[in-house]
């Protein structure tokens, strides 16, 4: 096997500058996604009713055409990536090296902060809070009474599923399998298209279906992107207002997202093994410190039994959750809205998994991914978004009321104002959930100009575009009011559908590579 060393890496990182802006980029899939994102922001702009009802209309068809296909796939991915890990394929090395290129503690890092996401702030603060307030249909009729333990149980248990096993499963266990195959050891480009190699062969690679496939991942990642980044500015624009008295305009919100557009854009044109790195270390101790203090000076009783009895719940009713289909009303603004949004982001963090886990074994990718990972965001969950359950049994309204009309910075705030040290707590959580926001800006800006040069080192022009483009999305969007990130947020669903499709094959195409790589190495 070729060992690729860090320093190898970087040096090769290091000269992308010197490329031509267009050279070497897919110019029909920079056009085709490019150009789609920008008709969608002109015309939000233009009549935001309208693109609201278009939008709304193609949401509501896709989750009836294919909310119970999408948790199918998800289900049987995380299952079917568990079988590959524990048995004899689990010991294969992935990525044509047997030495890893990073670290294993910047490995995980990089990859829960990516994966994780700035969602992973915002909602593990007021998802809870809101299947509190309105327990979910197949909690409501056990006999769990709104406001109490109980339902608080039952809130940190949907959550759970929202983002755990099924929700990790999907962002790179299978798909990572075959890039990692496809791309390192036969040469094929870093592209969503290869995903389909297996079954459509030449024709997906050359020509205008491998074009389409390629620019529907696009479209779907930096719509994803853009919601999470959008909502910071929202996010830190109303801590700032309430922390510091600054006002909450339109002014003070495109400032802080022109502040994160240069901190991801320069972390991404930096590389993998630089700015990504130090985004990501940066991000996991401030969150473990954060954990820590709230564990240790928070409702500690009930975080603890809050996990280990939620944690229960979702283990015992998993496949009555993944599987439910009694309301799909309730469904398609639930758990039907985040398997899109994961879904969407599917192929490229697959092609960021398959670039950071070279020399890793399919056992070791599948298991942080798909189980390590998710156990450590439950525990998230429970930590902030379980203190806010606490607080709220102990004073009723404490949390619920800020939170009332669906207020996510509001929710946030409102947990971290009752702890300890409440305005510190809160200022770095805000902190915390840009630099979240960044790891995720850096990373997709990273995966996207991979697709659209095939390579795992694109030049750095085409990461400062997209770094860009995402940013002033998000600032055009949130210009409009609440409107433009709601429809976007509608949007996102609407992306994932083509995207599922793609991921379809990977249910046996990585266990035939993975039966095969396991031969190749005499496992």
């Amino acid at each position: 096997m070729n060992t690729t060393t860090s320093a190898v890496t970087d040096s090769r990182e290091l000269d992308m500058p010197s490329k031509s802006w267009l050279s070497g980029v897919d110019l029909p899939v920079f056009f085709i996604s490019g150009g789609l994102l920008v008709l969608f922001a002109a015309f939000a702009l233009y009549d935001i009713e309208l693109v609201s009802s278009w939008v709304n209309t193609a949401f509501a068809g896709s989750t009836r055409l294919f909310g119970a296909y999408w948790q199918v796939l998800l289900l049987l991915t995380f299952l079917i990536g568990l079988v590959l890990a524990i048995g004899r394929t689990g010991g294969v090395v992935m990525g044509g090296t047997d030495t890893p290129d990073i670290s294993t503690f910047q490995w995980i890092s990089i990859i829960m902060c990516t994966l994780l996401a700035g969602g992973g702030v915002f909602w593990a603060a007021a998802e809870p809070m809101a299947h509190f307030t309105s327990p979910p249909p197949l909690f409501a009729g056990d006999g769990a009474v709104t406001g109490t333990v109980e339902a608080a149980y039952n809130a940190l248990a949907q959550s759970f599923m929202h983002w755990g096993f099924l929700a990790w499963a999907i962002l790179g266990s299978l798909t990572g399998i075959i890039f990692m195959y496809l791309h390192y050891e036969k040469g094929l480009p870093l592209k969503p298209r290869t995903l389909l190699y297996p079954v459509l062969g030449d024709r997906v690679m050359k020509g205008p279906l491998g074009a389409i496939v390629d620019s529907c991942c696009v479209l779907a990642v930096v719509a994803g992107t853009v919601g999470p980044i959008g909502f910071l500015g929202l996010q830190v624009s109303f801590g700032l207002e309430k922390l510091f008295g600054i006002p909450n305009t339109y002014l003070t919100q495109v400032i802080i997202l022109v502040g994160l557009i240069g901190l991801y854009t320069l972390s991404a044109v930096s590389g993998v093994t630089r700015g990504i790195q130090i985004l990501s270390r940066a991000n996991v101790i401030l969150a473990v410190a954060l954990m820590a203090f709230i564990l240790v000076m928070g409702p500690t009783g009930f975080i603890v039994d809050g996990y280990l009895q939620s944690f229960g719940i979702y283990v015992s009713e998993f496949i009555p959750m993944a599987t439910f289909r009694a309301d799909t009303g309730w469904l398609d603004w639930w758990t039907v809205f985040f398997w899109g949004w994961f879904l969407g982001y599917g192929p490229l963090m697959a092609m960021f998994v398959a670039r950071i886990s070279r020399g890793r074994t399919i056992r070791e990718m599948i298991l942080l991914i798909s189980v390590v990972a998710p156990v450590i965001t439950c525990f998230w969950f429970t930590i902030v978004g379980g203190a806010g359950l606490s607080f709220e049994l102990d004073n009723p309204g404490v949390i619920s009321e800020p939170f009332s009309g669906f207020n996510l910075p509001a929710a946030l705030m409102a947990i971290t104002e009752q702890l300890p040290l409440g305005f510190l707590i809160s200022l770095l959580f805000l902190v915390l959930t840009t630099i979240f926001v960044a790891t995720t800006g850096d990373s997709m800006t990273y995966a996207v100009s991979m697709v659209m040069t095939g390579t795992d080192h694109p030049q750095s022009s085409v990461r400062v575009f997209w770094g860009i483009i995402m940013g002033v999305m998000a600032a055009l969007l949130i210009s409009i009011g609440s409107g433009g990130i709601s429809a976007l947020q509608s949007f996102i669903v609407v992306t994932a559908v083509p995207v599922s499709l793609i991921l379809l094959p990977s249910l046996w195409v990585a266990p035939k590579i993975a039966r095969q790589m396991a031969r190749e190495q005499g496992l």
